[in-house]
This record gives structure tokens, C-alpha cells and sequence, in this order.
């Protein structure tokens, strides 16, 4: 089995959270994609990653939900090399960078308004659009 992933100094995925499987890769490699499983599939059981606040367990939920199995575990496949090994390594850096990304807190949006210069701007210019328009229209006086 492999080991733990190390996300931060509190957060790591458990050994026992994760499990490989390996299948046979799709795409370019001649008899070798017949014979060889390279292909990687990745399972991870959100609910046993450790140190994850509720917030960033949320967050990582949200990221990944498109990505979940009938149970609730997070699916990553890699077949980006013809080596299983580096597929596997592979998965478990998409692992680790899914679950950093979720432990990032999003800045609060602040509500801006436009400056009195972009107003008089978009007012002028609303201004000489309709100029433009009305000299198309025929007088019929």
C-alpha cells in the first residue's frame, strides 16, 4: 500500500483513506495497452482525511463533487505515462493539490461601485450613441 499524503502540517490523507487500482490505459501504445494495466484509479474516503476544519472539508466537497463515486469517495484516474508507478504518484499529487486548494480560504468579495469618471463616461457615451441614431431617422415635416 502506499503511504499517507502530506498535505500541511495538520492535514493528511491516511494510508487506509486511499485505494489503487489498477486497469488497463485507453489511447496510443500499440500491444502495450493491451497487456499492461498503467492506467491509475485513485479512491479517496473524504470523510477519513485528517485535520480538515468543516469549512475546507465543505470546500473540498464543492470542488470534488463532480468527481464522486456511489459512495462518497473522491475518484482520480491518471494515465498520463506509460509507467504505473508515475500514474500513481501522479493521482496522489492531484490528491494533495485538490485537498490544498480546499484548505485556502476564499477572499470576501468587497462590493466596489464605478468611479463618478466611469458614470460620466458611460452616460456620454450612451449620449453620443443615441446623437447617432437620431440622425438616421427621416424628418417628414
Amino acid at each position: 500500500m502506499s503511504p499517507a499524503i502530506v498535505v500541511g502540517d495538520t492535514v493528511r490523507v491516511p494510508e487506509g483513506a486511499l485505494q489503487v487500482r489498477a486497469v488497463r490505459a485507453s489511447g496510443p501504445g500499440g500491444q502495450n495497452v493491451n497487456k499492461v494495466a498503467t492506467k491509475v484509479d485513485l479512491r479517496v474516503d473524504l470523510a477519513a482525511i485528517e485535520g480538515l476544519s468543516e469549512a475546507a472539508r465543505a470546500r473540498l466537497l464543492a470542488l470534488c463533487r463532480h468527481r464522486l463515486d456511489a459512495d462518497g469517495r473522491l475518484m482520480v484516474t491518471s494515465q498520463v505515462t506509460r509507467n504505473q508507478a508515475r500514474n500513481v504518484e501522479d493521482a496522489r499529487e492531484r490528491v494533495r493539490a485538490l485537498v490544498a486548494q480546499a484548505l485556502r480560504e476564499p477572499r470576501p468579495r468587497k462590493a466596489s461601485r464605478p468611479s463618478a469618471g466611469a458614470r460620466q463616461q458611460r452616460i456620454d457615451a450612451k449620449k453620443r450613441r443615441s446623437a447617432l441614431k437620431r440622425e438616421r431617422t427621416r424628418d417628414d415635416d
